[in-house]
């Protein structure tokens, strides 16, 4: 097709602001699914998706749709994004194999952080922002009023804004009209040698890796011999097709079109996100851009509870970074868990989603530790030493100085709760930056925070404080100097690294109290009595004593000298010593996250 009629867009939206209703009402007009293939959230294909009601893999669609106007037949490739902030990478990467965006805010909940966010992602792209008003219908929806607040917080022109309900099907055809007209078509020269976009991956059990492409330049036909730039591998094309939205075959992917190609790949090392797919008969001589490297911000021990499920662990994790290309993994070896992998999400959500995306679409059995953040470490040799472990860190007496990372937190909250979330952002050691009235009943708080202190149970105290009303969008500012000690669990004195944390001195004494009261409730007792310590350094902060199963062993003795019960205890106290000296205890899954629950 003519590239003058290819319209490639995404959708971008906060989460819950009614992104994937679209997405079905845009298949259901344009004629892409029939009665019986529709089905709610359609591209959400995870069975994780529909569970919790979120994105969290980018689907890319292509539509054909004739418009009213001038009575052509375009070409429409619709990439949904997902919502939350914690999957904004997967953002960064649908939009730029696109050239406009729509922005679905939701007429009654108004513009929320991650709107913000995403918004500010599509500008970097040069993209053209199409603003639709979702949700229309509802009882509480307030048109003219988010419509101004689009237009003082986000800074877009919303005279020709479209008001939709994608439930009612209202405001669709206005939507794809918009596409055309406004969306300018890709910049598209098929005589120049081919060079495609990857700006996603994964490994299909059948056909190995499947690459999905976006045409920038010349045409790739089945059949040819392809090249992936980076790892200078080559192969022949076997199979290429769109997905519209369930696969279809094609002999070609030209410049400007968006489409899967299987070359029977079996190594996933040989394909990475970003690269370039060239011809290996005829190569481009400048790779495209590609995408800048996310770091991870949060990091987590993943191990297996069977230790001979190490291997199938690090099989899954190959195919799972295919798929999600922001999480990073490498060895770690725990003294109380034995082998596994230290790996680095973009946020809790995130690491939530690749435990059961690893549980469920691999069958393991997994134990997670509790997640920590990175710091930097100046020690006195003046050698630098970026600490994702606690476990690892040097000596008291070799620090020079401890630096931890800290974020930029928004905050858009209802008026009504402002109190509460002020409290809880000083809780948490909290800097305010600004306070923004952007309507009587909405604000937007900004404040300076320890990346450490989100990470431990922020979201959900946010959640709680709020009813569930306020959001929240955060990015990394940099490293400063904390006065941070590092913290050990020790079970009958015998520290458990997988519990050891890094935390500020002020909290140490509070938070080690809490977390032994905690473990003494979770740990099961055992036949003799176990002691739970929290130290800093040689200092023991706080101790509790999970007490013994007993047996009466004095129920048989009846009458006679009250020194032949005593005797029975006392053999029965010296099993239990012989006992502590060669038991074990098993510490259960739930306390390697009880860090993230206890109150200070």
């Amino acid at each position: 097709m003519d590239p003058k009629f290819i319209r490639n867009f995404s959708i971008i939206a906060h989460i819950d602001h009614g992104k994937s209703t679209l997405a079905d009402a845009l298949l259901s007009f344009t004629g892409a699914l029939s009665d019986r293939e529709k089905k709610e959230q359609f591209l959400d294909n995870m069975e994780l998706e529909r569970e919790r009601g979120i994105t969290i893999k980018a689907q890319t669609v292509c539509l054909k749709y004739k418009s009213k106007k001038d009575g052509e037949t375009y070409q429409i490739n619709l990439i949904d994004t997902p919502g939350h902030v914690d999957f904004s990478y997967e953002v960064s990467r649908s939009l730029a194999a696109c050239e406009g965006a729509i922005l679905v805010v939701d007429a009654a909940q108004g513009v929320e952080a991650q709107t913000l966010a995403n918004v500010y992602l599509a500008l970097e792209n040069n993209l053209e922002i199409i603003p639709v008003l979702n949700k229309v219908d509802l009882p509480t929806a307030d048109p003219e009023g988010v419509k101004k607040q689009i237009e003082d917080t986000v800074g877009l022109d919303c005279t020709d804004i479209i008001h939709a309900s994608a439930k009612e099907k209202l405001g669709i055809e206005d939507i794809l009209e918009a596409i055309i007209a406004k969306v300018p078509p890709p910049k598209a020269d098929r005589s120049l040698p081919a060079r495609s976009l990857i700006f996603d991956s994964w490994f299909d059990a059948y056909q190995g890796v499947v690459v999905l492409v976006r045409g920038v330049d010349g045409v790739i036909k089945k059949g040819d011999r392809i090249k992936f730039v980076s790892t200078d591998k080559e192969y022949e094309v076997l199979r290429m097709g769109k997905y519209m939205p369930f696969p279809e075959p094609v002999t070609e992917l030209a410049a400007g079109e968006v489409g899967f190609i299987i070359c029977g790949i079996k190594d996933i090392r040989d394909v990475q996100v970003g690269d370039t797919v060239t011809s290996a008969k005829n190569p481009a001589s400048v790779p495209l851009a590609g995408f800048q490297r996310i770091k991870p911000m949060v990091f987590a021990g993943i191990f297996p509870v069977v230790a001979s499920e190490y291997q199938n662990l690090k099989d899954a994790l190959d195919k799972l970074c295919l798929n999600d290309s922001s999480l990073t993994y490498e060895i770690e070896k725990s003294l109380a868990l034995g082998f596994g992998y230290r790996c680095g999400f973009l946020g809790l959500l995130h690491m939530e989603i690749v435990q059961e995306r690893l549980e469920r679409e691999f069958n393991l059995n997994l134990i997670t530790t509790a997640p920590t953040v990175v710091y930097r470490i100046t020690k006195k040799d003046g050698t630098i030493l970026m600490l994702e472990n606690p476990s690892g860190m040097p000596d008291e007496t070799q620090i020079e100085k401890m630096e931890e990372p800290y974020v930029k937190v928004t905050l858009h909250t209802p008026t009504d709760y402002i109190g509460g979330l002020l409290k809880l952002c000083e809780d948490k050691r909290g800097i305010q930056i600004k306070m923004d009235y952007i309507t009587e009943k909405k604000v937007i708080i900004e404040y300076k925070l320890p990346m450490n202190e989100m990470v431990m149970d922020f979201y959900d105290r946010l959640k709680s404080i709020t009813k569930g009303y306020a959001s929240l969008e955060y990015e990394f500012l940099g490293f400063e100097e904390a006065d941070l000690v590092k913290m050990d669990i020790l079970i009958n004195a015998e520290p458990v690294d997988a519990l050891s944390l890094i935390i500020h001195r002020s909290k140490a004494t509070t938070r080690g109290r809490a977390l032994a009261e905690k473990m003494k409730e979770l740990i099961p007792r055992q036949q003799y009595q176990v002691a739970i310590q929290a130290a800093v350094g040689a200092k023991i902060i706080a101790r509790e004593t999970l007490g013994a199963i007993r047996k009466d062993v004095t129920a048989k003795c009846y009458g006679g000298d009250i020194s032949r019960k005593r005797k029975l205890l006392e053999r029965q106290k010296e099993g239990k010593k012989r006992m502590k000296q060669i038991g074990s205890v098993d510490v259960p899954q739930e306390a390697f996250l009880a860090i993230l629950k206890v109150e200070d």
